[in-house]
């Protein structure tokens, strides 16, 4: 039973990040107006990076029984996530706030890197597990 609860709770985080971030954000860049679509996708980052979160340690405790190195992952996952939220985000919106374009281009760049990993580490563990 803790086997099928890992691999779908490893399933969700890897699908959640890839839908939110190839599905629901490009939606809302092509179906709001531009200060609209930048508002919204700003409030939906917090939550997004809580989804992440305990998505990642309830699928890292979970995991630990049954494989070593997807929990391993998910803990990666789970550590990193926290900065990204706390530290990185808020950066990425004050360069906003500036009109600092080109400090707004390289975080922002660091943040795409970064689930990209995230989505990659989900995607390896899941892998893993089936």
């Amino acid at each position: 039973m803790i086997e099928i609860a890992s691999v779908l709770t490893v399933a969700l985080l890897f699908g959640g990040m890839a839908l939110f971030s190839f599905g629901f954000a490009a939606f809302l860049f092509t179906a709001l107006p531009m200060p609209q679509a930048r508002s919204t996708i700003r409030a939906a980052f917090p939550h997004f990076y809580l989804f992440v979160l305990t998505t990642a340690v309830v699928g890292g405790v979970l995991l630990i029984g049954v494989d070593t190195l997807s929990a391993l992952l998910m803990g990666v996952i789970a550590i990193t996530v926290v900065p990204t939220r706390q530290l990185l985000m808020p950066a990425i919106n004050a360069a906003t706030d500036r009109g600092d374009k080109s400090r707004f281009k390289w975080l922002h760049g660091v943040s795409v890197l970064i689930t990209l990993a995230h989505i990659a580490l989900a995607g390896w563990a899941l892998a893993l597990l089936v």
